[in-house]
């Protein structure tokens, strides 16, 4: 999984404002006033909605193709980063302990690694990847 960029669905509401909907992602849906706020609020709904899918310990979904003139909604880059090295731990089959084990960890240093709420150094992230054979690569691109 290269990039957690998913299409979204925006449709008008019947009390007004847009609804903002996932088809890779069901668990997601969110609203708001008019289009800007209902695809800022995309973000949170992305980000709660993959929580999810680690918390009950299943792969991410894969983000589809987007048709034609369909917008992408991404969860924050840090927490990007942590969806991506989890993903790459499950297709590993590496366990959260032995992601410790290989860092010279405790178990609450790899915990808080892939808590998207909690604010970790870019190094740890590295550091973690490297493990697992990969790299961790940033870029800024155009705004969607």
């Amino acid at each position: 999984m290269s990039h957690l960029r998913y299409p979204v669905v925006l449709s008008p509401a019947e009390e007004g404002g847009f609804v903002v909907a996932f088809p890779d992602v069901p668990e997601a849906i969110t609203q708001g006033d008019d289009r800007n706020e209902a695809l800022s609020n995309a973000r949170d709904a992305l980000e709660t909605a993959l929580e999810i899918y680690v918390d009950d310990n299943r792969d991410l979904p894969a983000p589809r193709a987007p048709k034609r003139g369909q917008m992408l909604v991404s969860p924050a880059p840090l927490a990007a980063l942590k969806f991506e090295l989890y993903q790459t731990m499950r297709e590993q089959g590496v366990r959260k302990s032995e992601l410790a084990r290989k860092l010279g960890w405790h178990m609450p240093q790899v915990d808080r690694l892939l808590d998207i709420r909690h604010a970790s150094r870019l190094d740890q992230i590295e550091r973690a990847a490297r493990v697992l054979g990969k790299d961790v690569n940033v870029e800024i691109g155009d705004a969607a």
